[in-house]
């Protein structure tokens, strides 16, 4: 395997249709932005339609004769995740590429639209949604991927099955970290549904330490720290999306991979196959929590 993989190593995309959430900004514009340039018609999945359109024309000033769509998608509500799959359904007769990278980090507690909590509603359960609702529109489709963006941040927790509202008590760092566990489960269990279902895979990735405005909500002392080791430990967009990239356009990935930087604790490099959690792993618990977000 290519130890430098960069984007200038993602090949053709032409004729492939590529649909990447959070993509106004951060991680999934870079990740949009690339494939675009490389011949894929994108749609830019966002909360905001007004800033959607706004990436759109960076990525068509850059490349220009892109093919670059927006679709209106909150992730905070079911209402808008039906919407927006009906729409995309009704408008393209493939997916070849289904990105799911938006996110929320750190945020105080909120619920979402329907009432969950807002960090495992976005993160996990919203992408659980529209992965389920556009699917049929990829088992046909020859070489076609589900990409869900993680985080180092997924070791050293559990799914806490009792308490998945944090009714208990909140801890807006621990419950990103379970909605990033809760990522990497649901694309095992993915792929593993997938098997028999045609050509279509499930893989993961995650940045390292990617320098987006995700982290505005952090802590002021992880903050503080995060500032100071920054030029250390982070990487630009660019860098962070690769392991995305890598895993939705790689000929050599297989179903169940996991993409992530090759340095130094993952924290920077070029992507890679790399491990997650033993907890991620677990087959039963993989099943209890894809029958809970059912």
């Amino acid at each position: 395997m290519n130890e430098k993989w960069t984007s200038g190593d993602v090949p053709a995309q032409d004729g492939r249709l590529a649909v990447v959430t959070g993509a106004n900004t951060g991680l999934g514009f870079e990740t949009a932005r690339v494939l675009a340039a490389h011949g894929a018609s994108v749609v830019l999945a966002v909360r905001d339609v007004e800033r959607g359109k706004q990436a759109a024309t960076r990525i068509t000033d850059t490349a220009p004769g892109a093919d670059v769509m927006v679709q209106r998608l909150d992730l905070a509500s079911l209402e808008s995740i039906r919407a927006a799959a009906d729409a995309l359904r009704a408008k393209h007769q493939k997916i070849d590429l289904l990105i799911n990278n938006a996110g929320v980090m750190y945020p105080p507690k909120q619920l979402t639209r329907d009432g969950f909590e807002l960090q495992f509603g976005i993160n996990h359960l919203g992408h659980f949604a529209l992965t389920g609702l556009l699917i049929e529109h990829m088992l046909p489709v020859p070489g076609s991927r589900v990409v869900t963006v993680s985080s180092l941040t997924h070791r050293g927790t559990s799914i806490d099955f009792d308490d998945l509202q944090w009714e208990r008590a909140y801890s807006r760092t621990a419950a990103y970290s379970r909605s990033k566990l809760a990522n990497l489960m649901f694309t095992y269990e993915l792929q593993r549904r997938l098997t028999t279902s045609g050509t279509t895979i499930a893989a993961a990735a995650h940045p390292g330490f990617a320098d987006t405005e995700l982290t505005r909500n952090s802590p002021a002392p992880m903050h503080a720290i995060n500032s100071l080791l920054a030029p250390v430990m982070t990487q630009k967009p660019a860098m962070g999306a690769l392991p995305t990239l890598r895993a939705a356009t790689d000929p050599d990935v297989i179903g169940g991979q996991y993409y992530g930087p090759g340095g130094f604790q993952q924290y920077k490099g070029y992507p890679k196959p790399v491990e997650s959690s033993e907890q991620s792993h677990d087959p039963a618990a993989q099943r209890r929590l894809w029958t809970v977000s059912e």
